[in-house]
């Protein structure tokens, strides 16, 4: 009996013990931080990197070699961009340069003038982890 007298009384003073914490924060605090996601939500391209397969003036040569890069690996989203004079094939988005990195040494064997190139444009949702 006594034990479980000891043991209510124990557990109703870890209850007790379970006070909640209120914190008063500043009103300059919650501006900046409301401040700090809105300038957040409005970046919509991020710089990242990714693996540049070819780069030529000739258009269907580009267009034929995404067409095999997209049949041979068609979980690795690719794309060219016409930089002017050159279209330019360029496979995945990577936030680091280790990540692109391990793709263009997968790729390499089949396309071995691929090379990593710098993007200042990648959108967040492009990213391949």
């Amino acid at each position: 009996m006594k034990q479980i007298l000891f043991t209510a009384i124990l557990l109703f003073c870890c209850g007790i013990s379970f006070a909640q914490v209120q914190i008063a924060e500043p009103t300059e605090v919650s501006n900046m931080l409301l401040r700090y996601s809105e300038i957040n939500k409005s970046i919509t391209k991020i710089s990242g990197w990714r693996v540049l397969i070819l780069g030529t003036q000739d258009r269907v040569l580009v267009e034929e070699t995404k067409q095999r890069f997209l049949f041979r690996y068609p979980n690795i989203p690719a794309d060219w961009i016409h930089d002017k004079p050159f279209y330019n094939l360029r496979a995945g988005a990577f936030e680091s340069k280790l990540d692109a990195q391990r793709l263009l040494n997968i790729i390499r064997q089949e396309y071995p003038n691929a090379t990593l190139t710098r993007d200042n444009n990648v959108k967040p949702i492009e990213l391949i982890f």
